[in-house]
């Protein structure tokens, strides 16, 4: 098992790839990991934009192991393991960590508003299941209920840092970033979920690491780095392009990261389809394909000029 607590960096988000007839497409899976770590990614992981919640549980136990596989130690793993009551998340969770995954991430139940109470119990049940580190997200951006600060110091105080940290996405992020910087007087670690769109403002309030979705890995990790180096003018160049894609994802919530980001996949050679499971609430029209392609050459630019 390759458990490790310097889970830091670079953790993309990868997409679940779905051939003709609607199964996980194994070979484009394997392409886009092996083209994470080409790119310099510290690991990978399933979450949301993984469309965790239109598989089956099956199917979710099958694809955080292909993943494990098809990594083959080269980096860690994180598996996305939130589910509507705790006895489901506490089951994906031990099957994560019996597949080799280096730590477990969770949102909470969205079918229901939880007492303070009971959400403490559900992620309290999934730290003690299982021996590596459990990463609290907060998705309330695009679904779910948000998570307060003082929840948050509560697990830290129980638990520490190696063991829980924290992937806040709930509006407004960066202000929340900091705030639980604070609160925790340095001692959260927490990672941005932005997308990009907010990964400046969010590395300047202190995350540890970013995960992106991976189909602007590429400029992703060279973001990172002038960031790393106090390159301003290389961040900022970069970023634009990158900060105009998420903008157009954004708008149409998860099934705008979907789209837009499979159709980057197959245009980049990743994916053979940009099959999504059914049903969506929106599909990319031929005016926004149009400026996600004229975007995306200004990204090649921006990393060529770098």
């Amino acid at each position: 098992m390759n458990v490790t607590s310097n889970i830091e960096g670079i953790l993309p988000i990868l997409h679940t790839p779905f051939d003709a007839n609607d199964e996980i497409d194994r070979d484009s899976l394997q392409r886009e990991i092996d083209w994470a770590f080409e790119q310099g990614s510290n690991g990978v992981c399933s979450a949301m934009v993984s469309e965790i919640l239109r598989l089956t549980s099956e199917e979710r136990v099958e694809l955080n192991q292909l993943i494990v596989e098809m990594t083959a130690g080269r980096g860690i793993v994180v598996a996305s393991v939130g589910a509507e009551s705790t006895r489901q998340a506490v089951d994906f969770a031990t099957a994560a960590v019996d597949a080799g995954c280096s730590a477990i991430m969770a949102i909470p139940p969205i079918s229901t508003a939880l007492p303070l109470t009971a959400l403490h119990d559900y992620f309290s049940a999934l730290a003690d299941a299982v021996p590596v580190p459990l990463i609290v997200q907060d998705a309330s951006s695009y679904v779910g209920a948000s998570i307060p600060t003082d929840f948050y110091v509560r697990l830290l105080d129980e638990y520490g840092p190696q063991k829980v940290l924290f992937k806040p996405e709930g509006a407004p992020i960066g202000p929340n970033i900091s705030d639980l910087r604070d609160a925790s007087d340095g001692r959260a670690c927490m990672f941005d979920g932005s997308g990009g769109i907010l990964l400046i403002d969010a590395f300047r309030r202190g995350v540890i690491g970013t995960m992106p979705g991976i189909d602007l890995l590429d400029g992703i990790v060279a973001l990172w780095a002038a960031l790393k180096n106090n390159d301003d003018a290389t961040a900022y160049r970069i970023y634009f392009p990158i900060c105009a894609l998420v903008a157009l994802q954004l708008q149409a919530g998860l099934d705008g990261f979907l789209a837009i980001e499979k159709y980057i996949l197959v245009k980049r050679g990743l994916f053979a389809t940009d099959r999504r499971r059914e049903p969506n609430s929106w599909s990319l029209d031929p005016e926004t394909q149009s400026e996600v392609d004229r975007l995306l050459a200004m990204l090649t630019d921006a990393l060529a000029a770098s």
